[in-house]
């Protein structure tokens, strides 16, 4: 990263930072094709990509092997960028604020109990609206401490101001981590972002992943700009002491940004498509839900599945769908109730824990019912189904059942319970 002196009283521009020679061979030599990588190296890839400044690491499972190959792009010259090895995950995540604040662009990474351990840093970094971003391969919370993907661990800090989404294949993994990074940093939003995929089932397995010229992604993301950067000759403060009254405008402000992300992720979207050429849908990916009568929403890598197990059903004469978030946070409430307009029952597919809400089952229900329950005319029915908890799969038999419950609750008028346990009811 380079500077451009600017006048007095303005932060400086930044220039597009420099890649290293290897780095521009390195890219030069993959650019337009097509290699097998799973969900770890995808992002990874993404952040070489994304010439990322300050990598800051601490290793637990299923993400290590994200920051294990950003390790070996810095030692072998690919990536000019410091490696910081963290004592724990508070001090990783305070590093890459650090970084951040001064205007360098920041990556991290966790899994699992590691989200956890560093949850103080979340509101402080969104607070600061600065946005570094981090890589999650999300992993069952103890106990019972399996190591199973579980999104618990990342939806636990959902209402911290962090843009938030799951991704199904390794390509998306790499797509997401780039679209995250270029509508964070705008300055339009300034908020970090979580780029969350399923542990091992899209960490580990590998899936077909295209590797773009590195101008395409030069152009695509602006150098990061942070418009007050920590730097001794123009003091700011950040995170001071305030009187009570001056807080709520702060967090009035948040709350905008967020919402403001809204438009910005829409046109960032198609910005994409038009730069690499794939196509993704704003926030909700419908699936064959024109004359659906029941519909699954689900959120992450299981969605591979679901969709396979609605072309076996829509072959048996059930008219089922498939509403999958791309967008977790901001929530998609316009694009979801759109989506489902006309369905008569909805199930979601709860691969969390939401312990004592509304439904007793998981979290995710519970921003759908409320998006629906503004749905001019009739509303849905909605169930939830925890399903694929502790690291299980959900196997098409199972998304069966779930299709079996809803058209029971549409025959019915009414669901029979708020929270169906998967495996567990007959």
């Amino acid at each position: 990263m380079t500077t451009v002196q600017a006048g007095i009283g303005t932060p400086p521009r930044l220039q597009r930072a420099i890649r290293t020679p290897d780095g521009e061979k390195f890219l030069r030599g993959i650019a337009g094709t097509r290699v097998r990588q799973n969900g770890c190296a995808a992002a990874a890839y993404a952040a070489l990509y994304a010439n990322v400044d300050v990598i800051t690491a601490y290793p637990i499972r299923p993400y290590t092997a994200i920051m294990m190959n950003l390790a070996q792009f810095v030692a072998d010259g690919i990536l000019d960028a410091e490696y910081i090895h963290a004592d724990g995950e508070h001090s990783q995540f305070s590093a890459a604020f650090g970084a951040a604040s001064c205007g360098a662009r920041a990556y991290t990474g966790s899994s699992g109990v590691g989200v956890t351990y560093g949850y103080e840093m979340y509101s402080i970094i969104s607070g600061a609206r600065i946005p570094v971003q981090m890589a999650i391969a999300d992993r069952t919370l103890d106990p019972p401490g399996d190591f199973g993907s579980e999104h618990t661990d990342a939806l636990c800090t959902r209402d911290m101001g962090w843009l938030m989404g799951w991704a199904a294949t390794p390509q998306e993994v790499f797509d997401k981590s780039l679209l995250a990074f270029a509508i964070g940093e705008d300055p339009r939003v300034l908020l970090p972002q979580m780029v969350v995929q399923d542990g091992y089932f899209v960490s580990h397995i590998a899936g077909e992943v295209d590797m773009p010229a590195a101008d395409q992604v030069d152009g695509f993301l602006p150098p990061y700009q942070l418009p007050f950067p920590l730097d001794p000759r123009r003091p700011v403060s950040h995170g001071p002491q305030i009187h009570p009254e001056q807080g709520p405008p702060l967090q009035l402000e948040r709350a905008r940004a967020m919402e403001d992300a809204i438009p910005v992720i829409r046109e960032k979207t198609d910005e994409f498509a038009r730069v690499f050429g794939r196509q993704y849908p704003h926030f909700v990916e419908s699936y064959l839900l024109e004359d659906a009568e029941i519909a699954i929403v689900i959120s992450g890598g299981h969605a591979v599945t679901c969709r396979a197990a609605v072309n076996r059903l829509r072959a048996r004469g059930i008219k089922v769908g498939m509403a999958r978030l791309l967008w977790v946070r901001p929530f998609p409430s316009d694009d979801l109730r759109e989506a489902l307009r006309g369905v008569k029952a909805v199930g979601v597919v709860e691969t969390n824990l939401g312990l004592g809400g509304a439904s007793y089952g998981g979290i995710l229900s519970l921003d759908v019912t409320t998006a629906l329950y503004h749905l001019p005319g009739p509303r849905p029915l909605v169930a939830s189904f925890m399903a694929g908890l502790g690291g299980e799969t959900v196997p098409m038999a199972e998304f069966d059942w779930m299709a079996g419950k809803l058209g029971q609750a549409v025959e019915r008028g009414h669901v029979e319970k708020p929270a169906h346990w998967v495996g567990f009811e007959e």
